[in-house]
């Protein structure tokens, strides 16, 4: 008999295990939770399972009841697998015993998806093999030698190759999130939910910009002014030169100290402020498409729509569409 409400809604299962990060199953079920239709009915089941029902251990000084085993893996749409403490210290092999039993139930099609350090157990059960994957970038080293197989990004926040999803430190698993409830329910429905989170719906760069490095010395400076001034000028013409004069600095120095602050380039920085600015002019006014892109610093509809469709896979009238239920115009 089938442990969820047999209502349509999207059934995600979160595996949890001995050791788990509670911030973590947080995570996916404030997230999901969230989610509504235009009509607000909840898109999302969200159940939490164990290998043995019972109580958890957390990394804290707490414990979880889980009333449900794996059996509810068979029956879920989407699997979220969070990280346990005991992933920092993994251990060579494929899974075995109750963990392998409880992966031969998720079913074909299945979208399988893991946080932090969860994708080392996504990787021993052979999913990620040849896969585009991620995990914690001070796991990353330990992740190479053990699974020499698959693809690792150290870079990302997170990857989504053909179905299976990993994820970088905890707080990536906000941005895993809201990638899977926009990719189900498209991009209006995610901003809410990150509204409610009050998160930003796409954080800018990458884990790289979290890595540890030495302080800057007594002559180092960042590049917030420029940053600041580029948002207050987004609809004229920006050039590398133009920012890195902001910092007092030089084109090559201003451009090292943007990647590591920001996780990205100066350009591709720019474009996504911009295309940030047109979808908030797409959702809150009746602009044309043409003075949009205007506003938004990109001159012309055409390249709006290029630079839209790029980032986010739609035009700039099916994102208004989608964002206030209107029809689009082309």
């Amino acid at each position: 008999m089938s442990t969820f409400a047999d209502d349509g809604r999207h059934r995600v299962a979160v595996l949890v295990r001995d050791g788990m990060l509670p911030i973590e199953v947080g995570i996916v079920h404030r997230l999901f939770g969230q989610a509504r239709s235009a009509a607000g009915d909840a898109l999302y089941e969200v159940l939490t399972c164990t290998l043995v029902p019972g109580e958890v251990r957390t990394d804290a000084d707490f414990t979880v009841a889980v009333a449900h085993g794996p059996t509810l893996l068979a029956e879920a749409d989407t699997v979220v697998v969070p990280a346990s403490d005991i992933d920092y210290e993994p251990g060579p092999g494929p899974l075995g015993g109750a963990l392998a039993d409880a992966f031969a139930r998720i079913g074909p099609g299945t979208r399988i998806a893991s946080i932090c350090t969860g994708p080392f157990v996504l990787a021993a059960a052979g999913l990620l093999d040849g896969r585009r994957a991620t995990t914690h970038w001070k796991s990353c080293a330990a992740f190479r030698e053990l699974f020499p197989g698959v693809e690792l990004d150290p870079d990302v926040l997170y990857t989504d190759d053909r179905g299976v999803l990993t994820s970088a430190g905890v707080a990536s698993g906000v941005d895993l999130c809201l990638h899977m409830i926009r990719s189900d329910h498209g991009a209006a429905v995610a901003n809410e939910v990150a509204r409610g989170t009050v998160v930003p719906p796409h954080r800018e760069g990458g884990q790289a910009q979290y890595v540890r490095r030495p302080l800057p010395g007594p002559c180092g400076s960042s590049t917030t002014r420029a940053r600041e001034w580029a948002l207050a000028n987004l609809d004229r013409p920006i050039t590398l030169r133009e920012l890195a004069e902001r910092e007092s600095t030089s084109t090559r120095t201003f451009t090292r100290r943007f990647r590591e602050e920001t996780g990205t380039s100066p350009g591709h920085w720019l474009i996504r402020q911009r295309v940030a600015r047109a979808c908030e002019l797409l959702e809150r006014t009746d602009l044309p498409v043409d003075r949009v892109a205007a506003d938004a610093g990109f001159g012309a509809a055409g390249s709006l729509r290029l630079h839209l469709q790029a980032e986010l896979g739609v035009s700039p009238s099916a994102y208004r569409a989608t964002f206030r239920g209107t029809a689009p115009t082309g």
